[in-house]
């Protein structure tokens, strides 16, 4: 399989979410490689009640089904994260790496799922295996999960590899996530009659350091189950960051309302209702400071997949690379609680990802020999 071109192909094509465009055309391109690899396919238009009131939200199911055999399906995204200063949807090869948006978060992945099936196209494959292509998991796709299920049936007890994942080894942990948008009040004047009104950004001062002070405690909580030490960690890490902060019209305006926007990682110990409680409270403890949650949006945490399928992929991965491994993300998404609470299977994952890569970054990249390596590492789990 030609890797370069099947990838610069995909990346070419601007899947950024939001706005979430060009979901279809990249399914007519994935459809007939899917096919040529031996599976039925179908293209599924997901309604807008189930997309977050979207429309154009085409995902793809292909099946190679094996009835009686253990089902194993396979989860990739066509969505990338937006991308400015840079020519993202103009594919490069240099060096051994492909640049641009995608590549390695994660069309790269697809395109190594297909290397691997084309593979064993004529063989007896060990699984009852589905394959699923989703759209809007960077933005918030457990709607779109939801429906796929009938698509996707049975799903009670599945295997769920996911290829939204790292390199080199078994991922059987994410983060949990919620996200609040705290907004502060004041009263907007002119500025140079300030002494009527109320500065709400400056009123988000104290709530900011009260923030910042349960951080330092937040981030001192340790799972149970190691990260890869690429990371920089020995063992996945809670999180509490301030990544956005909106507020004021113009310079000779006091600004009558601060948006904060606060990002909280959860390790699997930890739960949505405790990590909610607690930033409640800090905020609750700064006095003379009118604030109410605008928004928030949660992924509850699950246990590690613990079950002799992840050993079996952690072996193959050490026959196909020399080495190998088992631990967490320090990411988060929809997939493993559908999975773990919905569907009562197992999630667990492997894909091009590497630190270096720079996901969601200006040059992102993947390495070709990690794409062929997982291509190999996936034909030979099959068989």
């Amino acid at each position: 399989m030609d890797y370069v071109n099947a990838l610069s192909g995909l990346i070419s094509i601007d899947t950024s979410a939001p706005p979430g465009d060009n979901y279809g055309e990249t399914m007519e391109c994935l459809a007939p490689l899917f096919r040529h690899a031996g599976f039925q396919t179908e293209t599924v238009v997901i309604p807008p009640e189930h997309a977050e009131g979207q429309t154009g939200r085409v995902n793809l199911v292909c099946h190679r089904r094996s009835q009686g055999k253990p089902r194993l399906i396979f989860y990739g995204h066509v969505d990338v994260v937006p991308a400015a200063g840079w020519d993202a949807f103009s594919p490069r090869f240099a060096d051994g790496k492909i640049y641009g948006r995608g590549a390695a978060d994660m069309k790269g992945g697809i395109v190594a799922l297909l290397g691997g099936l084309d593979t064993v196209r004529g063989a007896s494959l060990r699984y009852d295996v589905s394959v699923v292509v989703t759209t809007d998991e960077e933005v918030s796709q457990a709607s779109q999960l939801h429906y796929l299920a009938h698509f996707l049936a049975p799903v009670n007890g599945a295997n769920v590899f996911s290829l939204d994942n790292s390199f080199g080894y078994v991922s059987i942990a994410g983060l949990g996530a919620l996200h609040m948008v705290i907004k502060v009040k004041g009263k907007s004047v002119h500025s140079a009659l300030s002494h009527l009104g109320e500065n709400a950004i400056e009123k988000a001062v104290p709530l900011l350091q009260a923030l910042l002070d349960l951080k330092s405690r937040v981030v001192k909580r340790e799972s149970r189950v190691g990260a890869h030490p690429d990371t920089g960690l020995s063992r996945m890490q809670a999180r509490l960051n301030i990544n956005v902060i909106n507020g004021g019209l113009k310079v000779n305006i006091v600004p009558d309302q601060c948006l904060i926007s606060i990002d909280r990682r959860l390790i699997p110990e930890e739960d949505i209702a405790g990590a909610e409680r607690e930033i409640l409270d800090c905020l609750s403890s700064v006095p003379g400071v009118d604030w109410g949650v605008e928004s928030s949006f949660k992924i509850p945490t699950v246990p590690p997949c613990e079950d002799a399928i992840v050993d079996e992929l952690s072996a193959v991965i050490q026959k196909v690379t020399g080495t190998t491994g088992k631990f967490g993300e320090m990411g988060s998404g929809d997939l493993s609680h559908i999975v773990t609470s919905e569907w009562k299977g197992k999630e667990f994952g492997l894909g091009v990802i590497r630190p270096e890569c720079n996901i969601h970054g200006n040059t992102e990249f993947v390495y070709l020999r990690d794409i062929e390596a997982l291509a190999e590492i996936i034909a030979e789990f099959l068989v």
